[in-house]
């Protein structure tokens, strides 16, 4: 399980709401998002529960693309990666050297679930993300935080690129393309979840589906892309 505070445990049940319990859902229904993204989250969470299940999602995460990384992958950007527990769990079983998160680094006061074109909502603490990652055993030495909207984006040629449930399921590809063109090679893996897999033949000379949501909001497929076509 992974160790976390209260008010780490309030960004996990922000950024995954499928981990809220059958009551706290209930709860969400009835009285509204701005209500329990600013109360209930804040006072009404078993933080040894959430990082419990939040380990055992991670987990099943990794599962649906661990056969694809492999010893060459020693330079990781996460984009829109929430706590990261995803990278603990992904730095506890490869040879990862080091990792690079771009985060946003505030908090929506209404929790809106959706696509927005601009990439407007966010629900994380940089702080709290550091403070997470460090106590669950990925050390200071092997990651850097950088805040979208503030800092100067990491410019290095990444092995493997994981964006689950954000790039092009919350926010369009197009913000990113250019960026990842860049700071990418032919045998980069680009990891991430789509309504529209088919689209991205156009865009990579590899597709390759790994795995299927049909139980969320919008049915989604999970990708990895290699080798982009221009």
């Amino acid at each position: 399980m992974f160790y976390v505070n209260k008010k780490e445990a309030r960004l996990i049940i922000l950024q995954r709401i499928e981990l809220c319990s059958n009551i706290l859902k209930k709860i969400r229904k009835l009285f509204g998002r701005h209500f329990f993204s600013n109360f209930i989250t804040k006072f009404f969470l078993n933080s040894k529960t959430i990082g419990k299940s939040y380990y055992n999602r991670m987990h099943e995460e990794f599962k649906t693309f661990e056969k694809y990384i492999d010893h060459n992958d020693k330079n990781v950007l996460s984009i829109g990666g929430g706590m990261g527990g995803l990278e603990v769990i992904l730095n506890n079983n490869s040879e990862v050297n080091f990792f690079d998160f771009i985060e946003r680094n505030f908090v929506s006061k209404k929790v809106v679930y959706g696509w927005s074109s601009n990439n407007s909502e966010a629900y994380n603490n940089l702080n709290l993300q550091s403070e997470f990652l460090v106590k669950n055993g990925l050390s200071k030495i092997k990651f850097k935080i950088f805040d979208f909207d503030n800092d100067v984006l990491p410019s290095k040629k990444f092995d493997t690129v994981i964006s689950l449930y954000s790039l092009d399921y919350h926010y369009d590809f197009d913000l990113y393309v250019e960026y990842l063109k860049k700071n990418t090679h032919n045998e980069s893996k680009i990891i991430f979840d789509t309504v529209r897999p088919d689209f991205f033949k156009s865009i990579f000379k590899e597709v390759i589906i790994l795995d299927e949501t049909i139980k969320r909001v919008h049915s989604s497929k999970r990708l990895i892309c290699k080798n982009f076509l221009n």
